[in-house]
C-alpha cells in the first residue's frame, strides 16, 4: 500500500473476496443458530470459523478477540444464550453474531455495523503506518461503505456453503507477517 488508491483497492478485495466476506457469513450463521437456540449449530459455526483462519496469527487474533468479547458481553449484558456457550476458544465474528441474536439485535444492522468497524479498523492501521492521512482515510471509508453494505446484504442470504474467498495476497502477507522478527501490529 502506497496511497489512498492502493489502500482502497486492497480493502475492496478484502470486503468482496476475503476475510470480511467470510466473517459476515459466519456472523449471520451464528446469529441464526442462537436465534433458533441451536447451540450445537453455533459450536459448528465457531469450529469452522477457527479452522478457516488462514494463518496461526490470524487464528490467535480471532480467538483472542472472540474470547475477550464473550467475557465482556457476559459481564456487561449477561443472558442465558451467552452463558450456554462453552469452551475457551471462540472466533470473534461468531461471538458478535451470537451476542447480537442473544439480545434480539436484527442480523442485518449487526452485519453492517461489523463491516463498517472492520473497514474502519484497517483504515486506522493504514493511517498509523503512514500511507494515508486522516482525511484520506475517511474518504476511503466513505467510498467503501456501499461495498460494505452490499457484502452485508449478501451475507444475510448466504449459508456456510457460500464461504470461501480469493484474497491470496492478504493471506500470504499474514503468513509472512507472523514470522517477521519485528512487527508493529500483532496481526
Amino acid at each position: 500500500m502506497r496511497d489512498a488508491v492502493t489502500v482502497q483497492a486492497w480493502l475492496r478485495d478484502i470486503v468482496e473476496r476475503g476475510a470480511l466476506r467470510n466473517d459476515l457469513i459466519l456472523l449471520a450463521g451464528a446469529s441464526r443458530a442462537v436465534a433458533a437456540r441451536d447451540f450445537a449449530a453455533l459450536r459448528d459455526v465457531d469450529d469452522l470459523a477457527l479452522a478457516l483462519a488462514g494463518s496461526r496469527e490470524r487464528r490467535l487474533e480471532t480467538s483472542a478477540q472472540g474470547a475477550a468479547f464473550l467475557v465482556a458481553m457476559r459481564a456487561a449484558w449477561p443472558c442465558e444464550a451467552l452463558a450456554a456457550i462453552i469452551g475457551d476458544e471462540h472466533a470473534y465474528p461468531v461471538m458478535v453474531g451470537a451476542a447480537a441474536a442473544a439480545h434480539a439485535v436484527p442480523v442485518a444492522p449487526a452485519l453492517e455495523a461489523y463491516a463498517l468497524a472492520f473497514i474502519a479498523n484497517l483504515v486506522s492501521a493504514a493511517t498509523r503506518l503512514g500511507p494515508i492521512g486522516q482525511t484520506e482515510g475517511q474518504r476511503v471509508i466513505a467510498t467503501l461503505l456501499p461495498a460494505a453494505q452490499d457484502a452485508a446484504r449478501r451475507a444475510l442470504h448466504s449459508t456456510l456453503d457460500d464461504l470461501g474467498g480469493c484474497a491470496l495476497r492478504s493471506d500470504i502477507a499474514a503468513i509472512k507477517h507472523e514470522t517477521q522478527y519485528s512487527r508493529i501490529f500483532r496481526s
